[in-house]
């Protein structure tokens, strides 16, 4: 059992002034136990190794061939860590302090660490720079854990036997980059990049627009023109990411761009999350909340974010507690169908008024990541919900940021989301019951809005009557 500082300053002090009296000896100085938490850890999973000490956590991203240094983060409380970025870590130790776990503000779930003796001895010698070596890790970092290369159709062994003989000593970082980008693109993965500097390289699904500042600002003047034109009480949050307005037959609308973005550049989760609750507490009042007949939630163009943000509003849609989707990650380096053991992740309801009434979820390719997770979040909510328009992006997972020798970086998914029948939907998306067409030129310069348009007349109907079984 660990025993608080004060507690183990208040028996030293005590021991001492007994030994004072006893036997006329100096009292020895009182000791601070090291927090439970120090020492070296490897991620079940995710590729990782934590080295905490001295108030200090140090990532080291290893793979069969490297160990390079990742983030670091300081303790800014108990069991609390904050990285530069301002993200904060939690670390709590298991009851023998051999394992523990690892979770970040934003993320749904957490991490399972086992405690090791001393740092890999890789992680203990320089690393080398040279081209050939960063196309190793970055070859290595997806051979161990990407979980899509057999649902893509792609042979990754083959990828490397085609690629690494034109990477020499005297390759630059540009043909480098370009090298990892011709690899990468079969994948056609939207939480895949490569990084060099400012240069980034990443794409999304086939037939699907990526979200975008300026693909949002154009959605949002032709939403608010066309179909909130007759709303009355619209009104925009969280620095116009979250919009609302009531629309005629006691329909409400909620459009949302992004989780997150809500508060001023960098500010912490804690932050973002406070404006969403007052957001919340603005839209979903005790006076309107019961009059409301229908809600149209429309995330046809959302960039993602924080998946706790999403289930935060999840949580005001629902009087039940049920689960929203297990997560689990790729855990053994040499088999892709082996993972950790899937965490379920449930939606409990909130406190103070709540909505619980039918529910259209407007989807399309630009709705992405946490945009998507939502959605799923939203599937097994009890009550009527109907989703309409198009298949989701089709990218789950959290992003490993990978460092590569020689300055360059990567980006990949190791994780997946499953619903309660073990499904995923990463590559294909998740489907609406009903499609619709989702912001095409043709919609535009018709001035048509097809995918709302079929959601205030589900809505407006005393049942959801068009519902589609769920997936």
């Amino acid at each position: 059992m660990v025993k608080s500082t004060a507690t183990t300053t208040a028996v030293a002090a005590a021991t001492a002034a007994a030994a004072l009296v006893l036997t006329a000896q100096p009292a020895p100085a009182a000791t601070v136990p090291r927090p439970a938490v120090d020492g070296i850890w490897r991620t079940d999973g995710y590729g990782t190794v934590l080295a905490v000490r001295d108030g200090r956590l140090r990532e080291y991203q290893t793979t069969a061939v490297s160990c390079l240094p990742g983030d670091t983060a300081r303790r800014t409380g108990p069991g609390t860590y904050t990285a530069p970025d301002g993200s904060v870590l939690t670390l709590r130790p298991g009851a023998d302090r051999t394992r523990a776990t690892l979770s970040e503000d934003g993320s749904a779930g957490h991490r399972d660490l086992r405690r090791l003796a001393a740092l890999p001895a890789a992680c203990t010698r320089p690393a080398g720079t040279d081209p050939r070596t960063a196309f190793d890790v970055f070859w290595r970092s997806f051979e161990e854990n990407y979980p899509f290369f057999a649902a893509k159709g792609v042979d990754w062994r083959q990828v490397r036997d085609r690629h690494r003989p034109t990477v020499h000593a005297d390759t630059t970082k540009g043909e480098l980059f370009a090298v990892f980008r011709a690899m990468v693109a079969p994948l056609h993965d939207a939480h895949v990049a490569v990084q060099d500097g400012d240069r980034v390289f990443a794409q999304g699904r086939p037939g699907t627009v990526m979200p975008s500042a300026e693909l949002d600002a154009k959605v949002k003047k032709f939403v608010v023109a066309r179909d909130l034109a007759q709303a009355r009480n619209r009104r925009d949050f969280g620095n116009g990411r979250i919009t609302y307005a009531d629309l005629p037959g006691r329909l409400g609308y909620l459009r949302i761009s992004g989780f997150g973005g809500y508060a001023a550049e960098g500010a912490p989760y804690a932050v973002q999350q406070a404006v969403l609750e007052d957001a919340l507490d603005a839209i979903l009042t005790r006076e309107r909340t019961p009059h409301l007949r229908g809600l149209i939630i429309d995330l046809r163009v959302n960039g993602g974010g924080s998946d706790a943000l999403g289930l935060r509003i999840a949580r005001r849609l629902t009087d039940a507690r049920y689960l929203a989707y297990a997560k689990r990650a790729r855990n053994d380096p040499a088999d892709p169908a082996r993972h950790t053991r899937p965490q379920p992740v449930y939606v409990t309801p909130a406190d103070g008024p709540r909505y619980t009434g039918p529910v259209a979820v407007l989807t399309g390719g630009s709705t992405v990541s946490a945009g998507e997770t939502f959605t799923q979040a939203l599937m097994g909510r009890p009550g009527g919900t109907v989703r309409i328009g198009q298949p989701t992006q089709g990218v789950f997972s959290d992003v490993m940021r990978r460092r590569l020798p020689g300055g360059l970086a990567a980006w990949l998914p190791n994780e997946e989301f499953l619903t309660r029948a073990g499904r995923t939907f990463d590559g294909p998306g998740i489907a609406p019951h009903l499609a619709e067409p989702v912001f095409t030129a043709r919609e535009f310069a018709g001035n048509r809005d097809s995918a709302f348009d079929r959601a205030v007349q589900v809505l407006s109907r005393p049942l959801l009557a068009e519902r589609a079984p769920a997936a």
